[in-house]
């Protein structure tokens, strides 16, 4: 059965070689891309999800992200040898749905995949606040403000609607964490904080001050929006 199609943007062959057998071990398709103008072409033929390098020899990898997020919310995993706190947040904050560094486990990579194109699929429901202010359609996987679509990453989509589906619980960074990454992950509190600004800037009217994702200083946060009635 095919899971689904994925592109590998990498230049070292030998991790490129690795990833893709592992990848088609478990049924997917793998079109692998050595370089920055080689993984643009190929995003014209369509893909479920990317695993980006990020240190190319043609283009910088954030470079490619960043093109990408202007017109696409196809899930990224960024793979590089970067491992610093910030650099994981500089990479979260332009779009990038997980951030795996080198050297890894294949197998790992394999299930960080799987999870997120779960998270793409959501379930099938469609629920809207404040008078219809804001939309959140898991069937199409789309997020509507004020009719107009307001495009979110596959882990922005899933982090907005855990904390909308629970309207004024408070959610801890870790729990937060935990509900949409889905396994063991070796990451840090503040990859959630860049979440939420990506996504109130997508969805508030006021970033300072959010009528949906309050702060709660301390703990975490929580949804706050109105639901309409049915």
């Amino acid at each position: 059965m095919n899971r689904g199609s994925i592109l590998v943007v990498e230049d070292e062959s030998k991790i490129a070689e690795i990833v893709r057998a592992y990848l088609e071990k478990d049924n997917f398709n793998v079109t692998v891309a050595e370089t920055g103008r080689e993984a643009i072409s190929a995003l014209k033929q369509g893909f479920d999800l990317i695993i980006l390098d990020l240190m190319l020899p043609d283009m910088d990898g954030e470079d490619i992200c960043r093109t990408i997020r202007n017109d696409s919310d196809i899930p990224i995993i960024m793979l590089t040898a970067k491992s610093e706190e910030d650099d994981r947040i500089k990479g979260l904050g332009m779009g990038a749905d997980d951030y795996v560094v080198k050297p890894f486990s294949p197998r790992e990579l394999v299930a960080r995949v799987k999870s997120l194109l779960r998270r793409v699929k959501g379930s099938k429901k469609s629920i809207s606040f404040n008078n219809g202010d804001l939309v959140i359609d898991s069937s199409s996987f789309e997020i509507r403000k004020r009719g107009s679509p307001a495009v979110l990453t596959p882990t922005e989509f899933k982090l907005l609607q855990c904390l909308a589906e629970h309207p004024g619980q408070v959610f801890t960074r870790l729990q937060l964490i935990n509900v949409i990454l889905g396994y063991d992950f070796e990451g840090y509190d503040r990859t959630i904080d860049a979440h939420i600004k990506n996504i109130r800037r997508k969805i508030e009217d006021n970033q300072k001050k959010p009528s949906y994702l309050k702060t709660v200083y301390g703990v975490g946060y929580k949804f706050t929006g109105q639901p309409d009635e049915d």
